[in-house]
């Protein structure tokens, strides 16, 4: 892979941005509650070292067209790692439902019940055998500047995308679990939509 690069951009990405066949996607948060923590920061990369870091201003009022035609192409595979709470998040800021989608942290779980991690630093160091910090999870994402610190882990997240869903389809063909694996990702968009409605531990499918 290339030396990383990291491209910023404010409230969208330029038209000059085309993603093709597929992109992976990550986002960061003033907290974990996508209806009371806002959406601060979209990151996307292609899988080439490439990746581009989307800062939003709430003055925008989350008016991002370019975002909201890629997350809706049909044609483009979004690949995220748990994309329960990002694909929630995107459509409750910016309103558009991200489909066809992939999710990292579903295909580890399908296919390596041996391991009970299934962190994305986890699967980068088991998969791939390199080892990324997440020192920086834990920090002001509403910051109108963001640290060269912030920026790395952001792009980091999304940089290994691309490679982890090429291992994990392997191990999911072999397991005999990729149609189960598709399954749970052509849901997952209407999972994250459940969230959104309150049905956060989905009881809608239990008995009681």
């Amino acid at each position: 892979m290339n030396p990383l690069k990291i491209i910023m951009h404010k409230n969208d990405l330029p038209d000059t941005v085309q993603f093709k066949d597929s992109v992976a996607v990550d986002t960061e948060a003033m907290g974990l509650q996508p209806h009371r923590d806002r959406l601060c920061v979209v990151q996307l990369s292609d899988g080439s070292g490439t990746c581009h870091l989307v800062q939003i201003d709430p003055k925008s009022n989350f008016q991002a067209p370019n975002l909201h035609k890629l997350f809706a192409d049909q044609t483009i595979l979004k690949i995220f790692h748990y994309g329960r709470f990002d694909i929630a998040i995107i459509y409750h800021y910016l309103k558009v439902l991200c489909a066809p989608v992939y999710c990292t942290k579903i295909a580890s779980r399908l296919s390596r019940n041996y391991l009970s991690r299934h962190g994305l630093k986890n699967l980068i160091s088991e998969l791939l055998g390199i080892e990324i910090s997440k020192q920086q999870q834990s920090t002001d994402w509403g910051s109108k500047d963001l640290t060269v610190e912030q920026q790395h882990y952001a792009a980091t997240d999304v940089l290994y995308l691309h490679q982890l869903k090429d291992k994990l389809d392997l191990l999911l063909a072999r397991e005999n679990r990729t149609e189960m694996a598709q399954a749970c990702f052509d849901f997952l968009p209407r999972v994250a939509q459940l969230d959104l409605m309150g049905y956060e531990d989905l009881n809608l499918f239990n008995h009681a």
